[in-house]
């Protein structure tokens, strides 16, 4: 198996497989309606609806990094400001995951292991993840992912705590 393929498997479990740590980022995101992904149950922190956009703008940026684009911080912006909560706007954010996700998975796909080696932008700029090689940035958007699908978790139980 090739190196890429490792690191999709891992991308793939996180996002809707069968992770080892628990449920995967779309299992913790079923049954969440707009006004639940808008709440705030937890006072100065994000919502889950601006975490996923937050996800979705960073997928993006490591699917154009991978591609040959200049490290920068997302076109959408670091923390997208969500439109109104209405479960169609939801849905939408739902459906440009996925299309994050796929598009992702298909850049993924096309490198080769030589490709895993290349360095992404200059010098090492830790908030903005480049100057690291593009095996290391994959790595890297897979534990972001799986960093904020624990915050989601966390939120999702707050959220419903508070439904009672």
């Amino acid at each position: 198996m090739k190196e890429a393929e490792r690191a999709l498997d891992q991308l793939q479990r996180a996002f809707a497989g069968d992770p080892w740590y628990g449920a995967p980022l779309m299992a913790l995101l079923e049954g969440i309606d707009a006004p639940m992904a808008a709440a705030h149950p937890i006072p100065a922190a994000h919502s889950i609806w601006e975490i996923v956009l937050h996800i979705i703008a960073w997928k993006n940026e490591v699917r154009k990094r991978l591609a040959g684009k200049a490290p920068a911080d997302p076109e959408e912006g670091d923390w997208v400001k969500t439109p109104s909560p209405t479960d169609t706007g939801w849905r939408a954010t739902i459906d440009q995951l996925e299309i994050a996700q796929a598009k992702l998975v298909a850049g993924i796909s096309a490198l080769t292991d030589e490709d895993l080696d290349r360095k992404i932008g200059g010098d090492r700029d830790r908030p903005l993840g480049s100057g690291v090689s593009a095996y290391v940035t994959i790595h890297g958007i897979i534990q972001h992912d799986i960093y904020h699908a624990g915050q989601i978790g966390l939120l999702r139980k707050a959220v419903r705590s508070g439904e009672r």
